[in-house]
């Protein structure tokens, strides 16, 4: 059996306002229908991704901005933040964990780091720029948080 995530629901208190951040971060539009007052649905998808986001009206009860630790991986870290930066996305520096990977969690948008066993966040791309160790993140207007993540080789079943 496979089961395959292919679409995330990211609570938004306007669809307009996030329809255009998602377009201007590059994020193409599959769908945009409202079929009735009060309903609403945006289908977009990250370049080059299998799975897509939707978000709108009547869609969820969740409170906008609660969607955090949301996932891009790209190639190459640096030129994955330079093409947001340049189309106008505020983007964090790049940084790594210094004491192993994914040991972090996420609030307000931002990853953050568990001081047991001296984790702690450094600047700049993993030294080895090691798969699965170098971040950046961003959000959307209403603080949904996404994590771009570099990995140049995937782990074995991948």
């Amino acid at each position: 059996m496979e089961l395959k995530l292919e679409l995330v629901v990211v609570p938004v208190s306007d669809a307009d306002k996030a329809k255009a951040f998602y377009e201007k971060a590059g994020f193409r539009l599959d769908v945009d229908v409202a079929p009735h007052d009060g309903w609403r649905l945006v289908h977009l998808t990250p370049p080059g991704s299998e799975a897509s986001i939707i978000f709108g009206n009547g869609l969820t009860p969740a409170a906008p901005g609660s969607s955090q630790g949301l996932y891009l991986i790209v190639s190459d870290i640096e030129e994955a933040r330079a093409e947001l930066l340049s189309r106008g996305i505020a983007v964090s520096e790049i940084f790594h964990d210094a004491n192993g990977l994914l040991y972090h969690g996420h609030a307000n948008g931002q990853v953050t780091h568990q001081p047991e066993g001296g984790q702690e966040r450094l600047a700049g791309p993993h030294p080895e720029r090691a798969s699965y160790a170098s971040y950046a993140t961003f959000s959307d207007p209403d603080g949904n948080g996404w994590v771009l993540q570099e990995v140049k080789q995937r782990a074995p079943g991948r």
